[in-house]
């Protein structure tokens, strides 16, 4: 009996220890959208650059400390908040000819896959939603960086995560030609997302 028990409570103890490290092992980042930032950069006129970025980046970073592969990405952005410090150009953006924020308010992307390039560098493959279409992207990330306290005592992180896109994929298809055959609006685009990290503490 006495033997049974030993053999029964250092299973538990086992158990417990397992479960600890377990949860030992993730660590949960909130997104602080105040100093977070989605950017994009698109040609006009095939000539010159046009830049903007979307104010409100929310989401959470699942990191697990011991398996990169086993960690998560889930990202949303405002598509309202959209900036490219025009306000007639934004007014269109936010329409039905581009990001028609009135019926898709929202853009996400969600990790299905996360890698380790090298040293500093991450390749996170992951489903990207604009205009109500989802299509798989990979994101070239550089980071995360080392935590640091910020003066109130929260732990932070920061990453910059780059890809380009095909807006036509997205069902984004406004389109005016030029006189030499040439677009008004370039199709690819290129997205960089400038994200800092705030350790959730366990409670």
């Amino acid at each position: 009996m006495g033997h049974s028990l030993s053999k029964f409570t250092l299973g538990v103890i086992l158990a417990a220890v397992l479960a600890i490290s377990s949860l030992a092992a993730t660590t949960i980042w909130q997104i602080d959208p105040q100093h977070t930032a989605a950017g994009f950069s698109i040609k006009h006129l095939m000539i010159s650059t046009v830049r903007g970025q979307f104010k409100s980046v929310t989401g959470t970073v699942v990191w697990d400390d011991q398996d990169i592969n086993k960690s998560k990405v889930d990202v949303t952005i405002d598509a309202n908040t959209v900036d490219t410090s025009e306000p007639k150009r934004d007014a269109d953006l936010k329409s039905a000819n581009f990001f028609d924020v009135a019926h898709y308010p929202t853009i996400t992307f969600k990790s299905k896959k996360i890698e380790q390039v090298s040293a500093g560098k991450i390749k996170i493959t992951g489903d990207l939603t604009i205009h109500g279409v989802t299509k798989e992207v990979a994101l070239n990330v550089e980071g995360p960086t080392g935590p640091v306290k910020d003066p109130w005592g929260n732990t932070r992180v920061a990453a910059s995560a780059t890809t380009r896109i095909n807006r036509q994929d997205f069902g984004i298809k406004w389109d005016n030609k030029m006189d030499n055959g040439g677009l008004v609006v370039s199709n690819d685009v290129d997205i960089t997302i400038d994200l800092e990290m705030i350790k959730k503490e366990a409670k």
